[in-house]
């Protein structure tokens, strides 16, 4: 979501992760009933549940540089957090 709003892809993209079949499944659990409810409660992102299709909130810009601080120093943080 850093380089682009994916309002017109229709593709899911979980970054450069290299994910086993179970581990992809628990992730997706998490993301549908924990981290993506949580981020649209709070405007960061759109979520349309129907169309499993996320985008840019109207409160995305206040965490930016959070999530570029992140992607610029993925290599220093634990495993876990990226």
């Amino acid at each position: 979501m850093l380089e682009h709003n994916p309002e017109d892809d229709t593709k899911v993209y979980i970054g450069d992760m290299n994910v086993e079949d179970v581990d992809l499944e628990e992730l997706l659990i998490h993301m549908t009933h924990v981290h993506l409810p949580k981020l649209e409660a709070d405007g960061f992102i759109n979520w349309d549940k129907e169309d499993h299709v996320v985008t840019k909130g109207p409160n995305f810009e206040e965490i930016r540089p959070l999530i570029e601080l992140m992607n610029n120093h993925q290599d220093e943080l634990p495993n876990e957090w990226l």
